[in-house]
């Protein structure tokens, strides 16, 4: 089984999705940047975009961020 991360994509009125993922990809104000497993701690601002989960089944999830 493949390590995976605790996902949750909320707006401020509720929760968007909420799962399992082994990667994830945000628009950061840097430029895109990839969260993995045991990813060290970090807060950077993200620019509006997409937002890629993958799955361990190899499906991704997409989701726009406006900021």
């Amino acid at each position: 089984m493949a390590n995976t991360i605790k996902v949750d994509i909320v707006s401020a009125e509720e929760e968007v999705w909420s799962g399992e993922g082994t990667m994830v990809f945000a628009p950061a104000e840097m430029g895109e940047m990839g969260i993995a497993p045991n990813h060290s701690p970090l807060l950077t601002r993200l620019k509006p975009g997409e937002i890629r989960v993958q799955q361990e089944s190899g499906e991704e999830q997409f989701f726009f961020i406006s900021g």
